[in-house]
């Protein structure tokens, strides 16, 4: 019986660490660490997801969270392949992320985990704020259902049942 090496599968989906928290569970015979992870994969091109992991060591935890965050994959709507059709606001928790389209090679104004989030979604011109609470994670999801909430106008017509010239 002859044996093949499989070939490794080429990553379809870029990845960052948005967070790495070490989870303490306190029991009757001392204190338990675990680490939990939050992760954003992307290809660059109008797929981005978040997903979050938990396990005893680093590595396993961020491994998890990968395959949770490539289950969640969303496709984003980006118009001319460099920015987002119109203002929106996402809220997760206490914390709200507001985006704005930006002209061309204005670049991405944005911080943090906001700013991983729309590089892995393949957003180049884009304006942001974050208001309310900071948390990591938060404002990651945030800013995914800020995307989300995305129309373009083509979009827009299809839904309405009208031709583009009708809505523009």
């Amino acid at each position: 019986m002859e044996r093949t090496k499989r070939e490794p599968r080429p990553k379809q989906f870029e990845e960052e660490i948005i967070n790495i928290g070490r989870v303490t569970k306190v029991t009757k015979g001392g204190r338990h660490f675990r680490f939990s992870a939050t992760v954003a994969v992307g290809d660059r091109k109008g797929q981005v997801g978040i997903g979050t992991g938990k396990a005893n060591e680093v590595p396993d935890a961020i491994k998890k969270a990968v395959a949770a965050a490539t289950k969640n994959v969303v496709k984003v709507s980006i118009v001319d392949e460099r920015t987002i059709p119109h203002e929106a606001i996402g809220v997760r928790g206490a914390s709200k992320v507001m985006l704005k389209p930006a002209t061309k090679g204005t670049g991405v104004k944005a911080g943090g985990p906001v700013r991983s989030v729309l590089e892995l979604a393949g957003v180049k011109d884009v304006l942001s704020k974050s208001l309310g609470s900071s948390t990591k994670i938060n404002m990651a999801y945030a800013t995914l259902n800020a995307l989300k909430s995305q129309r373009t106008v083509e979009e827009v017509a299809r839904l309405r049942g009208k031709k583009v010239e009708e809505i523009i």
